[in-house]
């Protein structure tokens, strides 16, 4: 099985080879663009990206499957503050099916900064006297103190959307 991945960031794929669970894929990442902003806000613009990311990695040529993932930043109905959000989708050119990874508050001075335009990788850069953290633990692995990775939490999102490919349940 090939799968495209589209983004460059060796995070997201190693998060696609973690949920693939399959020896035989050869996962490779494809530069694409989202689509989005760079820093997707709501749910509706995160899922929009990891979607448009599947569909063009995809179109890249010769995959099986295209999975495309986003991060992003939410309101939460019911729930005060600003969460990161983790979204993926996966095709294989009939149907896109997606998929949430966990969902973590946002510090108040990380949310405002965001709110205020800045993207969230910079902005945890800054926070906790980094660079790269997005290409490493992420923010959630910082903002669970490390009981979370970004692979980790970035592989749930993409396990959810294969669902529909690797069970009859759909």
């Amino acid at each position: 099985m090939d799968v495209g991945v589209g983004s460059e960031n060796p995070v997201k794929r190693r998060a696609v080879v973690a949920a693939l669970e399959r020896p035989d894929a050869t996962v490779e990442a494809v530069a694409v663009d989202s689509g989005v902003s760079e820093q997707p806000t709501g749910r509706g613009e995160t899922v929009a990206g990891a979607e448009t990311r599947a569909e063009r990695a995809l179109a890249a040529g010769g995959y099986d499957l295209g999975v495309g993932i986003e991060g992003g930043v939410a309101d939460v109905d019911a729930a005060p503050g600003l969460y990161l959000v983790m979204w993926a989708a996966v095709t294989d050119g009939d149907r896109l099916e997606r998929g949430a990874g966990p969902a973590v508050r946002l510090p108040a001075a990380v949310a405002d900064r965001v709110r205020d335009g800045e993207e969230l990788g910079p902005v945890m850069d800054d926070r906790l006297d980094e660079s790269g953290v997005a290409r490493g633990r992420g923010a959630v692995g910082a903002l669970t103190g490390g009981r979370v990775d970004r692979t980790e939490a970035l592989s749930t999102a993409v396990a959810g959307a294969l669902g529909p490919f690797v069970t009859d349940l759909y």
